[in-house]
């Protein structure tokens, strides 16, 4: 495994952060803009997708698989590896930043031209890799370039961002049928032209925008003086990496394992809304018959304009939200944001007009808002400085694990439990989400205990 082997000269002296000024936290931080706008704009439209190409209703997340499959070894080698490079323009995140966005720029170009389901399903496997690529390192680099006391800061403002992109994103197939008069009707399993366009301005934007944030901002040279001998041994193979891996696995700081299983019982809520939300509104609240129906087409696009509300509820409320942690705590005021999300999605399925909707989404916002930013913040206190890369890498680990069991075992639970009623499957993940606040209350701690060099 090799990485960009231009070392910095030996650090003697400890390295004390500076403050850096809003404009600085902005600008390292824009770049996920782009990124939520690519994974938002996916999400919200690759059910949709899979059923116009014919997908039923228990396949949709078997079609997810390979995206978090792909994501468990890619975020640990890319945290490894990033941790291990240096260049003196690019620095030590910024590579792969620019190679996942191009990557994910082309998928999302490809994406909505799929002829088949197996098309769709392969773009969305590297499109989540690319987007993986680009995105793991963002969480190190606010650990990279901020101090302690403004970490929360920077979690929030890369929260910020992405309710801002995950917003627009979603709101997007709307505006090109409703303010462009972009046709959104589906003839013969085709994708409408609404979600094509929408698509090609996404994968533009994702790629400016990262592109932005690696003209802006520069980096810190590695601060450990082992740093050199560090690239040596990783540059021995590819078994190194590995041996590295595992050992930060068995490892992890007892704040990493707490946090970790809080997330493991909060993505599959997130997940599920994924995989069923804008189906569930077009086929439950919207009375579809099937794709063709267009109660259909507007009940997805209604969807979209929700989730879009989420996302702007959650970049509003991150503006706040580092006042509420420093009054609450870390830890209580992520319990407490997760359990509105919870209320948020059950309430649903009590939804009786579509405009609703629109309130629901505010818990699942205020969620959204904290499970982008307080975990992390939570969690980089805890780190060693030097692998805060491929221990972000592993904290991920509990993001994909719970898509992969529920790509693997919930068709057939959608199929002979809940007999695909897809509101059913929304309903379920906001009672995975309350059991993940109640353990975040209960069992996360907030010592400082380190994971060893």
């Amino acid at each position: 495994m090799t990485t960009i082997d231009i070392a910095p000269s030996s650090v003697t002296q400890p390295f004390v952060k500076p403050r850096l000024s809003f404009w600085n936290v902005f600008n390292m931080s824009f770049g996920f803009f782009g990124i939520q706008f690519g994974w938002d704009l996916q999400r919200a439209n690759m059910g949709p997708i899979y059923e116009y190409l014919k997908a039923s209703p228990d396949q949709i997340p078997f079609l997810f698989l390979a995206a978090p499959l792909t994501g468990l070894l890619v975020q640990p080698i890319i945290g490894y590896m990033s941790d291990r490079t240096w260049h003196p323009w690019w620095g030590r995140r910024r590579p792969y930043f620019f190679i996942g966005a191009v990557l994910s720029t082309i998928c999302l170009f490809l994406m909505p031209n799929s002829s088949s389901l197996w098309m769709a399903a392969g773009l969305l496997w590297i499109l989540d890799t690319s987007g993986n690529i680009a995105m793991e390192p963002f969480r190190a680099f606010v650990a990279d370039k901020l101090p302690d006391s403004q970490r929360t800061q920077g979690f929030a403002m890369q929260s910020f961002l992405i309710g801002l992109g995950g917003s627009i994103a979603s709101f997007l197939p709307w505006i090109m049928s409703h303010i462009f008069h972009v046709s959104n009707l589906s003839a013969n399993g085709s994708i409408p032209h609404s979600v094509r366009y929408a698509f090609y301005t996404g994968g533009t934007i994702f790629l400016a925008a990262v592109l932005y944030t690696i003209f802006t901002s520069k980096e810190y040279p590695p601060a450990d003086i082992g740093f050199k001998e560090k690239v040596k041994e990783s540059n021995k193979g590819f078994g190194a990496g590995i041996r590295e891996i595992n050992h930060a696995i068995f490892n992890m700081p007892t704040r990493m394992k707490q946090l970790a299983l809080v997330q493991f019982f909060t993505w599959p809520g997130l997940f599920l809304m994924w995989f069923y939300y804008n189906t569930a509104v077009a086929r439950n609240i919207f009375h579809a018959t099937d794709t063709a129906d267009p109660q259909y087409i507007r009940g997805v696009e209604f969807g979209g304009v929700t989730l879009a509300f989420y996302s702007i509820v959650s970049f509003l409320f991150a503006l706040i939200l580092p006042e509420i942690a420093k009054k609450l705590g870390r830890k209580q005021t992520h319990s407490l944001c997760l359990l509105c999300g919870a209320i948020g999605l059950i309430s649903i399925g009590f939804v009786k007009e579509p405009f609703e909707l629109f309130i629901c989404m505010i818990g699942v916002g205020i969620a959204w808002s904290s499970i982008l930013s307080m975990p992390y913040a939570m969690l980089s206190g805890a780190l060693p400085d030097d692998k805060i890369g491929v221990y972000m890498g592993i904290f991920n680990f509990f993001i994909v694990l719970p898509e992969i069991i529920a790509s693997l075992f919930f068709g057939w639970i959608m199929e002979h439990v809940l007999k695909n009623n897809r509101m059913l499957a929304v309903q379920l993940g906001g009672m995975l989400m309350v059991l993940s606040s109640i353990i975040c209350y209960f069992l996360v701690k907030d010592s400082d205990t380190k994971a060893p060099a």
